[in-house]
């Protein structure tokens, strides 16, 4: 008798365990139906976690698509630079993507259809402040907060820190995700800016000196007009006292991109100071604004400027930007010793001796370098300041 009490306490014990996980079992389906499981998403970007307010700026009114993104299934617009990566569960997904406000741009809502059941790269719409950007002097981490809604149903938040470069970082180039090196050098176009209204104040001086009577670009039947109007713009930044300064740090420490630190137009005049970087960008600005075509020339560790002499672009001469500043010109040539022999010239005598050997010393280095100039080697760049780059890279406001 006590045998089968037992049993029979056994057996509805037994009962009770499986309807309550008949009842579980149910429930959970239940709410697997009316909640799915949260389908996981990323942030991710093509530049290591980096946004370049140079680029972003210079590209913001024009087609061009300078970063390329390695992944065969994209949608939206890679110039957002953000983009989310999600592996869609079935054909014809519906998404809504919400980007949260940051100080550098405000919140956005974007929706996509997926076509295939496979991994998408996925670039919402970003809508950029353009005044904050600009205004960007050192570097600053940023916070980005995505929701996203996949056909209907909510499937979580993800946050990312980014850091936004300052303005004065260009960007030379990057390692995508498909492992190879990309050359962007062509973002050094956005500091030439010949647009700039400062441009005008220091056109006046140049023509104050006498030196020519007007800008006329390639428009002088003269041969050597074209030299007289460049050597009227070195003449004037001479006068106003230019100094060279090396600083050209970032702090930007990575192994996805590479940038190089370039102070604006309006930077190198408020400072008096340049580089050769600087001093190339600066004086490229003025060369397109008289309407010269000018080139910057980069090498290892150096960048000079160069200008055709004629309108066909037949012929072509580079300056030592450098030599603008106060220099002993017998760093430059030590062989000859030329500042011990002019001792007592005019200002004007040896800015005209600095603008010659400043040529020479130019011309011998793209010598030494010309075969590997217009390669694709990373280290050198041969980039014409042309309407075609226009059309691409317009110059940065500030």
């Amino acid at each position: 008798m006590k045998n089968f009490s037992q049993k029979r306490l056994i057996g509805r014990i037994f009962c009770g365990i499986c309807v309550f996980l008949a009842l579980a079992g149910g429930i959970a389906y239940a709410y697997l139906r009316i909640m799915p499981p949260q389908l996981d998403f990323e942030i991710t970007d093509d530049l290591g976690g980096n946004l370049f307010p140079s680029a972003i700026l210079s590209t913001a009114t024009t087609n061009a698509q300078i970063i390329q993104s390695a992944d065969t299934l994209t949608l939206g617009n890679p110039k957002s630079c953000l983009a989310i990566r999600f592996t869609s569960p079935v054909s014809n997904c519906r998404i809504r993507i919400d980007v949260g406000e940051t100080p550098f741009f405000r919140r956005s809502v974007s929706e996509f259809i997926l076509p295939q059941k496979a991994t998408y790269t996925i670039y919402p719409d970003i809508i950029w402040d353009y005044d904050a950007l600009k205004d960007n002097d050192m570097a600053e981490p940023v916070s980005v907060a995505v929701q996203m809604e996949v056909n209907g149903k909510q499937s979580g938040q993800q946050v990312r820190t980014l850091s936004v470069r300052s303005l004065n970082e260009c960007l030379l180039g990057y390692i995508g995700r498909d492992n190879k090196y990309h050359t962007t050098y062509i973002f050094f176009a956005a500091y030439v800016n010949e647009e700039n209204p400062l441009i005008d104040e220091i056109l006046r001086e140049a023509l104050n000196t006498r030196i020519v009577n007007r800008f006329l670009g390639y428009q002088s039947s003269r041969k050597d007009y074209v030299d007289k109007q460049v050597y009227a713009l070195w003449n004037v930044l001479q006068k106003r006292h230019f100094r060279y300064s090396s600083v050209s740090y970032s702090s930007l420490s990575s192994n996805v991109v590479f940038s190089q630190r370039v102070r604006t137009f309006d930077d190198a005049l408020k400072s008096s100071q340049i580089n050769c970087v600087d001093g190339s960008v600066l004086f490229a600005s003025l060369l397109r604004a008289i309407n010269i075509d000018p080139v910057l020339v980069r090498i290892p560790g150096h960048m000079f400027v160069g200008y055709y002499t004629d309108n066909s672009h037949k012929d072509i001469t580079f300056l030592e930007t450098t030599m603008i500043g106060d220099v002993d010109l017998n760093d430059f040539f030590p062989e000859e010793q030329p500042d011990s022999t002019h001792t007592g010239k005019s200002q004007n005598d040896m800015s005209r001796l600095t603008f010659e050997k400043s040529k020479e010393y130019a011309r011998k280095k793209f010598e030494a370098h010309k075969d590997k100039v217009k390669s694709n080697d990373r280290n050198y760049m041969f980039l014409e300041i042309s309407k075609a780059i226009r059309r691409k890279i317009q110059p940065l406001g500030k």
